[in-house]
């Protein structure tokens, strides 16, 4: 069992007696003790490490920074270019940005690595043959935090999806594979539905499978593919998915393996690297000695690989799996006639510091070696830029008058409208409601009016954007509350936007 995570080489441990730094931040709730066992645990096992503190979380929140995190803080992480996260508190309410998220996307950590292995018979589950691993984007989808209220009735998230971040996340996990000498990368969707969006994502990753012709793939919708992987783990080997789907995949997955408790997770960057336990803070059991620190813990021996300590990451991980092996349980994986003994979080890390140097007798030991720390060649490929040309614009308005008929607002726009501008489709919520819209269709206080440059025998005129202009002005004139507009593109004659339903 490996686990290989880096981008670049660190440039930290080229010295092996030389102390590495680490920041670390002890977070809220159970975060200070799970943090602390899993220190006593690194430097017991002689990791070398040096820890520069942060405080991060509901203390920085409620102290007025709604980002959780003081500025200072980001000239230390700067400085150690490693993180090691404790779970945080987040304060309910707007204003309030997840850390996390943010932590995210400031480092450029791309890919979200969480290793999800079953320990059966030691820690009961349906499936004892798992072993998965999650590589999930973790910078773009909807993740992007684009919101808006556009009228009384609607709201509006954007999900983006690009080509360079697909690559980065895509190769990554391809050269995850390679590495780690898994056989088989299996990348969920839902492109059935979002064609443009997740249909990127999946184009992207047959261009790049092409490149790995060692590696068996396989191409799922993201319903099956998590219904599958609920039911048959065992068939899957690496899973690569979007953002969104990814934090829910990840989190049942870790779930089958017997407990969320046990997984840790590698934010991966070019230059950063940020590792944490996958479950929150759980404060109803915080200060009782009660919570597992086995996820912050695994996570630390993904951080000892990623920083040029394999050796010490392969001790403290066999101690970790001897103890599991000899019963030793907090609650939350306890089991009578399982267990040999329950423990609670010092006791637990005094088990597996006693177990520094013994490995398993019945689970497979592990194994990591100095190639870990060789990088990773994740960076997009360049591709030639398409010819782009706009042939229309979606005008999205706001309108709760006339019984929300339709054909009233079609002759409003009509009436609006340049005359070198056709009004061609009304939707609602997506669903075309004119021309020959049904009358059974629910219609809210939004919708999309889809204006397209006047047909030529060859197709779509390209225009020009102050004819956008123009026809927003003439709506404007007219009265009518556009709250949005997309404009309509083809790239190399290829249509860049979806069509409605008859187009």
């Amino acid at each position: 069992m490996t686990s290989e995570i880096s981008t670049a080489s660190s440039t930290a441990g080229t010295a092996a007696a030389l102390p590495i730094r680490i920041t670390v931040a002890r977070g809220d709730g159970i975060g200070p003790e799970i943090m602390d066992a899993t220190l006593r645990i690194l430097e017991a096992a002689g990791a070398g490490l040096r820890f520069d503190e942060i405080e991060i979380g509901e203390k920085v929140y409620l102290a007025g920074n709604t980002s959780g995190m003081a500025p200072e803080a980001w000239d230390v992480l700067r400085a150690s270019k490693v993180f090691l996260k404790a779970p945080i508190t987040t304060p309910r309410g707007s204003g309030y940005k997840s850390l996390n998220v943010t932590t995210r996307k400031t480092l450029g950590l791309f890919a979200n690595v969480r290793p999800c292995v079953a320990y059966d018979p030691f820690v009961p589950t349906k499936h004892p043959d798992m072993d998965v691993v999650v590589i999930r984007e973790n910078e773009e989808d909807t993740y992007a935090g684009i919101e808006h209220r556009q009228t009384a009735e609607v709201m509006q998230c954007l999900k983006l999806i690009s080509r360079p971040g697909s690559e980065r996340v895509i190769r990554y996990a391809f050269e995850y594979a390679r590495r780690a000498e898994r056989k088989k990368i299996s990348c969920l969707t839902k492109d059935n539905i979002m064609k443009l969006t997740d249909g990127l994502f999946r184009q992207v990753f047959r261009e790049i499978a092409a490149e790995y012709p060692e590696i068996e793939t396989e191409e799922l919708i993201v319903d099956i593919g998590t219904a599958w992987l609920a039911d048959r783990p065992g068939r899957f080997d690496v899973v690569v998915t979007p953002n969104l789907y990814g934090d829910v995949v990840s989190d049942v997955t870790a779930q089958l393996t017997g407990s969320v408790g046990l997984c840790g997770s590698a934010n991966i960057g070019r230059n950063f690297a940020m590792f944490e336990a996958i479950h929150g803070s759980a404060p109803d059991i915080a200060g009782k000695d009660l919570a597992n620190p086995s996820g912050l813990l695994l996570a630390a021996v993904m951080m000892l690989v990623h920083v040029g300590r394999p050796v010490i990451a392969a001790k403290v991980h066999n101690a970790w799996l001897r103890t599991i092996e000899d019963g030793i349980h907090t609650g939350d994986i306890h089991r009578d006639g399982v267990s040999t003994r329950r423990v609670g979080t010092r006791a637990f890390a005094d088990a597996v510091i006693e177990r520094l140097g013994r490995t398993p007798q019945k689970l497979h030991p592990v194994h990591y070696d100095e190639s870990s720390r060789k990088a990773l060649d994740v960076e997009p490929r360049p591709h030639p830029k398409p010819l782009k040309e706009l042939v229309g614009v979606d005008v999205f308005v706001d309108w709760d008058a006339h019984d929300r008929d339709p054909d009233v607002l079609a002759r409003l726009l009509h009436d609006a409208a340049p005359k070198t501008i056709d009004l061609v489709m009304i939707t609602n919520r997506g669903v075309k409601v004119w021309p020959g819209g049904h009358p059974e269709t629910f219609r809210t206080d939004h919708w999309r009016c889809r204006f397209m440059a006047r047909r030529s025998a060859d197709g779509h005129t390209p225009i020009s954007p102050k004819a956008v202009v123009e026809l927003l002005d003439h709506l404007a004139v007219g009265g009518i509350d556009f709250v949005k507009t997309e404009q309509l593109y083809t790239f190399d004659g290829e249509l860049g936007f979806s069509l409605g339903q008859g187009q």
